[in-house]
């Protein structure tokens, strides 16, 4: 039995009293399940990717949880069970959530059946994604509620509220945690699962089907919904007033409460469980009680600009910033700016310099062969989101621009086609990316009848986010035996006649066949083939060191970027030689391919014991 279903045990033994740590996402995810969930998709994006991971954990006769091929299929997954009268949550990241931004939209409009609710997780501080997005700008684009817990047991509550608030007020709900929520442990306490039957399907078409005629007698039902929300809201406990110094009240939402708590306890709070609607009367009633109001939220001034507006003397993004995570450090910093606390003494530099650790592909990557090969081709290489995007570094510096998930194949469309660019035309998309986004893109290559070379970086799993299952992979979230996709035959349905699929450690087959799919003419296709050292399952063969007799520190194996090969402290000519770590090495052979040291069979590098 897993540990979830343990938990699920105890708990309704227990009469629902049972407390546990778990991280925000765990915490999403019990109060999906606790709420009656049926179905749950996503599609695995750091930080949001242990949502989905965490609810195929409880029973199948509970809930179906599937990884979809990107994150707009999800949503219209979890639409089609919400058509069907069953609770379905989807998860994203929030770039994620740019791709299902079209579904969202429309959904808006013609509202749920079964309760739908979107968990998306926003990265203040990019640690993770390739931009700062703030989610809360598209709840208010879509008209649709956004509730912000502050904590693991906010996220779990939260959750299951979200569920009946979708079908309270007709609309698709938003739970928006950010990286340091989801990924924060805490204790938690748990409840039983609310056993939800299914409605029966509603037909109506006229409600159903999106069309110019139904927006517009939708239309006001969707402000009319606002407004109904905004005065839920305001009456609703979670809106939480907590009254102290009249001469300081602060407006909070999301974590931000945790760092005003933890900075200026004796200030007045007026504590949000949504940016979007407002609680208006709440914030009116409250900001009249205090002499000087703060608004302290992350990312954007979302609740400080609708504040502002109702004419209320607001100070917010003026003190505290809209770049990055907040903290309790810099809100105390931008307490310390408006006069309201002192600064404290500066303190003494650290007495060591930390040590830096560059971004480096893992030892042995499959990634380092298939980009070894580009550097030295003068191509010009497009790019795309997965551990590859790493290749643009030093020392394999063979990657030209990267935009978003699937973008590559389009970006060398556009390159081949605005013939202005002399070099030969590389997109580089992993195989997940492939399924998410770049199917669309090949077509129009071909159709459009471009000249590029598209590398198809086939390592058998979702790499970057933890080694999920994709259709690529033959298996599901679950684990279940399924479809495997066929890239081979893909590419040809979509009329690509060259393709060819290389061992990524190969590099001299590799590299002659990059060279003759580039001077193809039209869309050619190469499968560079092998399966992610590290996930799922941990790869290790017999470990390669260096004959230090034999190394003349010439740095081929260096330009690897294996971070497995180091300088050593013996010279040669004054330069240092290489070594190998042996706990990181995982016998490859790529170093030992680009060793030129003549007159040793296996050059300066053999295998070790």
């Amino acid at each position: 039995m897993s540990s979830v279903a343990k938990v699920v045990e105890t708990a309704d033994a227990a009469g629902g009293l049972e407390v546990r740590p778990m991280t925000g996402n765990e915490a999403i995810a019990r109060g999906a399940w606790e709420a009656g969930v049926r179905l749950a998709s996503a599609y695995p994006g750091t930080p949001s990717t242990e949502i989905l991971e965490n609810l195929a954990l409880y029973p199948r006769e509970d809930l179906h949880a599937q990884w979809s091929t990107n994150e707009k299929v999800a949503l219209d997954v979890a639409i089609g069970a919400s058509y069907c009268g069953v609770r379905a949550l989807t998860a994203a990241k929030h770039v994620g959530l740019n791709v299902a931004a079209d579904a969202l939209l429309s959904q808006a409009y013609i509202g749920v059946h079964g309760g739908l609710v979107l968990a998306i997780c926003d990265d203040p501080g990019i640690h993770s994604s390739q931009t700062e997005q703030d989610t809360r700008l598209y709840a208010r684009l879509a008209t649709v509620p956004v509730l912000e817990p502050a904590d693991a047991q906010e996220a779990l509550e939260y959750t299951r509220l979200a569920f009946d608030l979708s079908e309270e007020f007709d609309t698709p709900v938003i739970v928006r945690s950010t990286t340091r929520l989801s990924h924060t442990r805490a204790p938690v306490r748990v409840g039983p699962r609310q056993e939800v039957p299914p409605k029966p399907f509603r037909e109506e078409p006229e409600r159903n089907v999106i069309m110019p005629s139904l927006s517009r007698r939708q239309r006001p039902r969707i402000i009319a919904r606002e407004k109904n929300l905004e005065a839920w809201f305001s009456a609703s406990a979670l809106t939480r007033r907590e009254m102290r110094s009249a001469k300081i009240g602060v407006i909070t939402v999301g974590m931000a409460y945790v760092y005003v708590k933890e900075v200026l306890p004796e200030a007045s709070v007026l504590k949000l469980p949504s940016s979007y609607p407002l609680a208006r009367d709440a914030i009116r009633e409250f900001c009249a009680s205090v002499e000087r109001v703060f608004v302290v939220e992350e990312l954007e001034a979302i609740v400080e600009t609708e504040v502002r507006a109702m004419g209320i003397d607001a100070h917010g993004k003026q003190f505290f910033t809209r770049i990055g995570e907040l903290s309790a450090e810099n809100v105390r910093e931008g307490f310390v700016a408006a006069g309201i606390l002192a600064a404290r003494p500066a303190m003494p530099p650290a007495p060591f310099t930390p040590l830096v650790r560059p971004p480096v592909l893992c030892a042995g990557c499959p990634h380092i062969g298939s980009y070894h090969g580009l550097r030295g081709d003068d191509a010009r290489v497009t790019g795309d989101i997965g551990c590859y995007t790493l290749a643009a570094l030093k020392p394999l510096a063979a990657m030209d621009t990267c935009v978003s998930m699937g973008s590559s194949i389009g970006n060398a469309v556009g390159m081949s086609l605005s013939r202005a660019e002399r070099k030969p035309i590389v997109a580089t998309i992993g195989d997940s990316t492939f399924l998410h986004g770049g199917i669309p893109a090949l077509i129009d290559a071909v159709y459009n009848q471009a000249n590029i070379t598209v590398l198809l970086l086939d390592n058998r799993t979702v790499a970057m986010t933890g080694g999920q299952d994709h259709p690529g992979t033959g298996k599901t979230l679950r684990g279940d035996k399924t479809h495997k996709v066929d890239y081979e035959a893909i590419c040809r349905a979509a009329g690509v006649s060259w393709i060819k699929r290389i061992d990524s450690y190969d590099l001299a087959v590799g590299h002659q066949t990059l060279r003759e799919a580039m001077e193809y003419d039209g869309v050619a296709v190469v499968i560079s083939d092998r399966p992610c050292v590290l996930d799922p399952v941990k790869i290790k063969g017999t470990p390669f060191r260096v004959r230090a007799e034999a190394c003349t520190a010439c740095q081929s194996c260096m330009n690897l970027g294996c971070p497995a090969i180091t300088w050593s402290d013996e010279l040669f000519e004054g330069r240092h030689k290489v070594q190998i770590d042996q706990s990181l090495c995982i016998g490859c052979s790529m170093c030992v391919q680009v060793c030129p040291t003549d007159g040793l069979a296996c050059g300066a590098i053999e295998a070790g014991a």
